[in-house]
């Protein structure tokens, strides 16, 4: 911004803006009221803004409320923020108006400042672009429309890509046999096949709440305009106008069935979040998992080696650290504190409307866009590219005496314990104790002690 200002009136009289800005007065105003965070409105929610606001202009020509120069205007210059462009003239705090007023008018104003620039005509930010609007129904639409784009476009294809990446190290080594662990002491035998369809299976069911809970939330709020009744908006304005976003972002949007509900309450962005959470433990499950099994390399489990992608410590040479599941850690951590704040600014719904709406969008918005990079991250620089210590898997087996459950229905649980205990205490082979202990002979405890044929569960007769 230059450091030359205007005067800009309002219907609170006259503010300075700098000269160079396509917002109005309302904007400048909301700019000096909230120097909280420095933290902006995310570039995915400003889209969405641009997306209802070309939507609007649409159906209103449709409607024969706008003129053909002046919607046309309006979408176009809707377009370029669309595009990503004007980034920097949407400067207002996350901690605002609790509607989110100041961000539908900084919207307003700057599509109506390149809009009269391109058609010639003073078109207004409230009179043309925000007409049959308020920001009660934009915001929470915003919220709705910024969330499918975000997933659609960036999380899953992100998980797609991790779940991929699953299927093809599943492939490259699925077939060896590991020590399987429970409360992290050893115990039957597993592939690492099957570990890792375990975690395939926790995102595909992660994905699948996240889908079931954004078809809700695809139900949107634009036409209930100030308290739900549609007040100022053309009856037949909703059904046109999520004819035209769904055109114009190739997701299937629908109107809702209960205004009040969508403005009111933000129940259906709740569940959603909540949805992005349990996709969040999966990934806080996984990351650790990778974190134990390359735990060492010496002193650790150290079953697999992951990628080395930068020097561990500045004091310790040689240390290479999993800093990947360490930064997917951390993602998940943040997601599952975004969804307790925006479980508590769903119960700020006082009447007919919710009164913390830009930090929902904020949380939700960045629990999404988290989720995408990460997922990516894993894909690229931790599953594929991992390396199987195989001779540790096989030397943690040989010496598991755990191996002695699969004995269980031939001598009996407190038999195959004393020989368990015998195997640990002497730090020998299970099937050599077990060779001494019973009257099975060394080929049939082979048989029965196979580590492989252990992973595919049944009983031993």
């Amino acid at each position: 911004m230059s450091s030359h200002y205007r005067i800009e009136k309002d219907s609170m009289g006259e503010v300075r803006v700098p000269e160079d800005a396509l917002y109005q007065a309302q904007t400048q105003r909301a700019v000096d009221n909230f120097p909280i965070s420095g933290i902006t409105m995310p570039e995915q929610f400003i889209k969405a803004l641009a997306y209802i606001k070309q939507a609007a202009a649409r159906s209103n020509l449709e409607l024969k409320l706008l003129n053909k120069s002046t919607a046309h205007a309006i979408i176009d210059s809707c377009q370029e923020i669309i595009d990503g462009k004007h980034v920097e003239q949407f400067p207002i705090d996350i901690f605002q108006t609790g509607s989110g007023t100041s961000s539908n008018m900084n919207a307003n104003e700057v599509i109506a400042t390149l809009a009269s620039k391109k058609s010639g005509q003073t078109i207004s930010p409230n009179d043309h672009v925000n007409m049959g609007q308020s920001s009660n129904d934009v915001i929470p639409t915003a919220i709705q429309v910024s969330a499918a784009l975000a997933c659609h476009f960036k999380l899953f294809p992100a998980l797609a890509q991790l779940i991929e990446a699953l299927d093809a190290k599943t492939n490259e080594v699925g077939h060896m046999v590991k020590t399987g662990r429970t409360h992290l002491m050893d115990a039957m035998p597993v592939t690492l096949g099957q570990e890792l369809q375990g975690w395939k299976t926790q995102l595909e069911k992660a994905q699948s709440g996240i889908i079931h809970a954004l078809d809700n939330a695809c139900a949107l709020a634009q036409g209930g305009t100030a308290v739900g009744t549609g007040i100022n908006a053309e009856p037949e304005f909703s059904a046109i106008f999520v004819n035209n976003i769904s055109i114009s972002t190739e997701i299937p949007f629908c109107p809702s069935d209960n205004f009040f509900y969508n403005l009111g309450s933000q129940d259906a962005i709740v569940a959603l979040s909540g949805q992005l959470k349990t996709a969040a433990v999966a990934f806080m499950k996984i990351a650790n998992d990778l974190r134990w099994m390359n735990s060492g390399p010496l002193a650790g489990l150290g079953e697999i080696e992951l990628e080395a992608l930068q020097p561990g410590s500045s004091i310790m040479p040689g240390k290479v650290n999993p800093v990947i599941p360490e930064a997917a850690a951390m993602v998940a951590a943040q997601v599952i504190g975004n969804d307790a704040t925006i479980t508590i600014a769903g119960q700020s719904g006082n009447f007919q409307l919710n009164v913390m709406l830009p930090v929902i969008a904020h949380n939700l918005i960045q629990s999404i866009e988290l989720l995408a990079n990460v997922s990516v991250l894993l894909a690229e620089k931790a599953i594929s590219s991992f390396t199987v210590r195989e001779d540790n898997l096989q030397r943690a087996l040989a010496r598991n005496p755990i191996l002695v459950t699969a004995l269980n229905p031939i001598i009996g649980y407190l038999e195959a314990a004393k020989i368990a205990k015998k195997a640990y205490s002497e730090h020998r082979a299970i099937i050599d104790v077990a060779e001494e202990e019973t009257e099975l002979s060394r080929a049939e405890l082979e048989a029965l002690l196979d580590p492989e044929n252990l992973t595919q569960g049944g009983v031993a007769h």
